[in-house]
């Protein structure tokens, strides 16, 4: 499939059907999802996946009861990584371990830890939720290359999830995909034209 095709055929599912993803196709649309983007590569999110039925009834009452939480295959939980530091010392030892030189590297290294440190705390979740939809937009369009369905939501409590997964404090649930086989039929998709959208510098 294109990727035009997939853009314009993917949409936000709002009824799945129940039927399992094989996990060696979960698998495929984690490793797209691990190969976001991300601003010096820090890659500040973490995913939780979810396919037990009790875990994700337990979470439909924190997610306004939509259906799309309980009727999905697997639920993907995207949580901005508010621990920067944490990431940037775990960078530097991949990039070492992949044949970088310390030294060479040293002034990078020392980039990351300077903006690390201009941030305040509400900021650095700011920008660990930024860079968390980053990785969001690859596993809704990386879904439908993979031929099942997806829906980007932040409907949901955000503390809530947290208690009921019991992630740690540097996790912050951001954004929800679950993915599965559509039960419903997407509607004509409806956009602005490129005229309000594009701006022009002529």
């Amino acid at each position: 499939m294109e990727f035009k095709q997939i853009v314009m055929e993917r949409y936000a599912t709002k009824m799945f059907d129940g039927r399992k993803i094989a996990a060696s196709k979960v698998d495929e649309l984690l490793e797209i999802i691990r190969h976001a983007p991300s601003s010096f590569n820090i890659q500040p999110w973490k995913i939780m996946v979810i396919s037990d039925k009790s875990v994700k009834e337990k979470l439909a009452p924190a997610s306004w009861n939509q259906p799309q939480i309980t009727s999905c295959s697997h639920l993907l939980v995207f949580c901005a990584n508010r621990d920067i530091a944490g990431n940037i010392e775990l960078l530097e030892k991949e990039m070492i371990r992949n044949g970088a030189d310390k030294e060479g590297i040293k002034g990078y290294i020392q980039m990351m830890w300077n903006f690390e440190k201009s941030l305040a705390e509400e900021q650095k979740i700011s920008w660990a939720q930024r860079q968390t939809y980053l990785a969001l937009a690859n596993a809704v369009n990386g879904a439908k290359s993979l031929g099942f369905d997806s829906c980007p939501m932040e409907g949901f409590d955000p503390k809530a999830y947290s208690e009921i997964l019991k992630l740690p404090s540097n996790l912050v649930p951001t954004a929800l995909c679950p993915i599965g086989y559509a039960a419903d039929k997407p509607n004509s998709k409806l956009r602005f034209s490129k005229e309000e959208v594009i701006l022009v510098q002529s």
